[in-house]
């Protein structure tokens, strides 16, 4: 299955210059964005419609113009209204890699949960600078690389010096160990997610008891874990329907369904279409081979 993992280690651009560009529209395999998690950041551009972003427990609607940036290591994810968006994925390490000091302090800022503004309106002064940086990606123009590595270490600079003004005070050390707890359940969804699971599996691999594990997945996902279960499985046979010659029933039961009629009306629920209508619709994706949102 290819399905993007949730910890994702996928090689951003090239070695020298390792940032990519994604588009989305509604036509993408992965229009929606499951839970996951990369060490490198991450820019959102909403370019129309809402894009609902779930991010460390927080859920933030973005409208048509907002941007968002995603910390490295940051659980996150989202669920896409009549949206067309784009992402921005990069290694901020490599580029504050030269000079020790600023890599220290960006370090700290995230480790220690100080990064706090994570949305940009339109024409705020990191929207702006977020705008310039998808634009240079898209158009490539002669020096799009010195000057996206210049507004990256601009936008960083101000992420800085929003962290020294804040007097926010927030346990990290809490917010670690529950992201920790997720990120081991998440990662047991996607490695088995086509096996039986049962609540109790994913509480003990937490360390949790069920009925805690709901709360705290639930303020993570806003879904309890048996529904983000369902969920998942529902993305992977979105894709796989789209990129894999298996028929529907095949396709359930790849997905842990051994259930067909459960897995259809999951299925029409989740993309407002029958698994057969859903194939229809984006016929021909397996020999156009879409760019990756991982």
């Amino acid at each position: 299955m290819k399905y993007s993992d949730f910890q994702e280690r996928t090689t951003r651009g090239t070695f020298g210059f390792p940032i990519q560009l994604y588009y989305v529209d509604r036509d993408h395999p992965q229009y929606e964005m499951p839970l996951h998690w990369h060490m490198e950041c991450e820019l959102i551009l909403v370019l129309k419609g809402v894009f609902n972003l779930y991010v460390n427990g927080r859920s933030i609607k973005l409208n048509g113009g907002q941007s968002a940036f995603i910390p490295g290591g940051f659980i996150h994810g989202g669920i896409p209204e009549n949206c067309v968006y784009e992402c921005v994925v990069f290694q901020m390490e490599t580029f504050l890699g030269s000079s020790a000091k600023c890599l220290d302090e960006y370090r700290n800022a995230c480790e220690n949960g100080q990064i706090r503004e994570l949305i940009f309106e339109r024409n705020s002064r990191n929207g702006k600078l977020a705008d310039s940086i998808f634009e240079l990606m898209e158009t490539e123009s002669p020096g799009y690389v010195f000057k996206t590595t210049g507004l990256l270490w601009q936008l960083t600079g101000n992420l800085i010096e929003t962290c020294e003004r804040s007097d926010i005070k927030i346990n990290t050390n809490k917010i670690y160990k529950q992201n920790a707890r997720i990120k081991r359940v998440l990662a047991k969804i996607r490695n088995d997610y086509s096996k039986p699971i049962k609540l109790e599996d994913l509480a003990r691999i937490a360390g949790l008891n069920p009925q805690y594990l709901c709360k705290v997945f639930k303020q993570v996902t806003g879904k309890t874990p048996i529904d983000y279960l369902n969920y998942y499985r529902i993305e992977c046979a979105g894709e796989m329907l789209c990129f894999e010659y298996m028929t529907v029933t095949e396709t359930a039961l790849q997905c842990g369904f051994g259930d067909l009629s459960y897995f259809n009306r999951l299925f029409k629920r989740q993309k407002h279409m029958s698994p057969t209508e859903y194939r229809k619709k984006h016929a021909g994706l397996w020999s156009k081979q879409p760019e990756r949102k991982e």
